[in-house]
């Protein structure tokens, strides 16, 4: 019996929310829509509604697998990346801990789990004991009609970009403690962070509190979510964009400033060389003398600047999410759906 598949499309703002969302824009099935951050009472409700959907079910991020520990019928999970279960980035309480669990439990219960990259896939196998087969590996993409070079005018002055939250495993530290150093020879030179805090609050005071050790506070400019066309502005406006994370499943923000014509260094961890190839400058997240170094170069040369965003455009050109559908519904179809 052919399955019409039910996609949960989450209606945040972060990378895991516009993956659900970009995907329901191009796939004509039956989408449920549903906050990330839920109550209890929401968790309930949301569990029972995937419980009873006849049709296979696909859950956008790896923690919805918790609300299908009960599902008897067909389910896709996508997992993003397993920082929460392995790594251990936060401190997390006794009640998070115990929704990681089960999280990991609707994962290895899961039909099929898509990967959005193959550090994620071999993450899964590694640390979950998922068998491969059960994993179909299909990138993020990325949206090129929007994010694209852009001849405009800088009226903000020089300035590095980031994009992001402000979670410990973004290494934002590292990326303070390099600009510090910077602003000893550029003296102009603005830091512009763009995104949220992220789940707790208490990211920004620390965020704060390092800021004003290296007494730079007034040189970080903090702006929060924008839309898609103004980020693209920040975007071709930016020297370069730093990305110090120390583990991504992904890494949406690299891609996008490809596209949009700026270049980038990167981690050279996790997902991100997938992702940036051999367009970005790519850093140990702790080396700190490397990351000065490399965006000094950036800052300083036009030669190798122009050829970071020649090669970027191409390395952009990879990723779409017009792929990203078509590999999805591959999936659907592999699974007996449509």
């Amino acid at each position: 019996m052919i399955q019409i598949p039910t996609l949960i499309v989450t209606l945040e703002q972060s990378g895991m929310d516009k993956y659900s969302q970009e995907l329901a824009r191009r796939l004509p099935f039956r989408t449920i829509e549903s906050r990330r951050y839920l109550s209890l009472r929401q968790s309930l409700h949301l569990a029972f509604v995937i419980w009873r959907e006849k049709n296979i079910v696909h859950l956008p991020n790896q923690h919805f697998a918790r609300y299908a520990i009960f599902r008897r019928r067909s389910f896709i999970v996508t997992v993003h990346d397993i920082a929460r279960f392995r790594f251990g980035f936060d401190p997390e309480s006794l009640i998070e801990r115990l929704m990681l669990k089960l999280d990991v439990l609707g994962i290895k219960r899961a039909t099929h789990i898509i990967a959005t990259s193959r550090h994620t896939k071999d993450d899964l196998i590694k640390y979950l004991g998922i068998p491969k087969d059960n994993i179909s590996l299909i990138y993020d993409g990325t949206n090129c009609r929007v994010f694209k070079p852009r001849s405009e005018e800088n009226h903000n002055g020089r300035y590095i970009l980031y994009v992001g939250s402000e979670r410990p495993r973004k290494n934002l530290g590292r990326l303070f403690e390099a600009f510090a150093e910077l602003k000893r020879e550029f003296a102009n030179l603005k830091l512009v962070k763009v995104g949220p805090v992220g789940r707790n609050q208490s990211y920004r005071r620390e965020t704060m509190h390092k800021l004003d050790n290296l007494a730079i506070t007034d040189d970080v400019v903090f702006v929060d979510y924008v839309q898609e066309a103004d980020l693209v502005s920040y975007y071709t406006s930016a020297e370069l964009l730093a990305y110090p994370s120390f583990y991504e499943g992904f890494g949406l923000p690299p891609l996008e400033a490809m596209c949009s014509g700026c270049p980038v260094v990167t981690s050279n961890t996790s997902s991100l060389p997938e992702v940036v190839g051999e367009a970005g400058i790519m850093v140990s997240p702790t080396d700190n003398n490397g990351w000065v170094e490399a965006m000094r170069r950036v800052l300083t040369d036009r030669d190798l600047r122009d050829d970071m965003v020649r090669k970027g455009l191409e390395q952009a050109k990879k990723f779409s999410w017009d792929r990203t559908a078509a590999e999805t519904l591959a999936v659907y179809r592999k699974l007996g759906a449509v």
